[in-house]
């Protein structure tokens, strides 16, 4: 009967402290898996920039090409 109780008596403690290893380990890891993302996160942002800024130049020089089609279509026409 003494031996049960002595266990018992370190299990308990023994558990909360592996629980709390536990616990830690597994925020460690969360918090580098959302440093991944976050990263991942700036990346994608960056990209979509990129695209952003292209389409818009993209966007110019059609209209420069259009303003140049009109322009000889009009002196074609006179």
């Amino acid at each position: 009967m003494m031996f049960t109780a002595v266990t018992l008596a370190l299990a308990i403690p023994l558990m909360a402290v592996i629980g709390f290893f536990v616990i830690w380990a597994l925020k460690i890891r969360a918090g580098q898996a959302g440093a991944e993302h976050e990263r991942r996160d700036s990346e994608e942002t960056a990209l979509i920039q990129e695209i952003y800024q292209g389409l818009e130049r993209m966007e110019k020089r059609i209209e420069a090409l259009e303003t140049l089609v009109f322009d000889q279509e009009s002196k074609g026409k006179s």
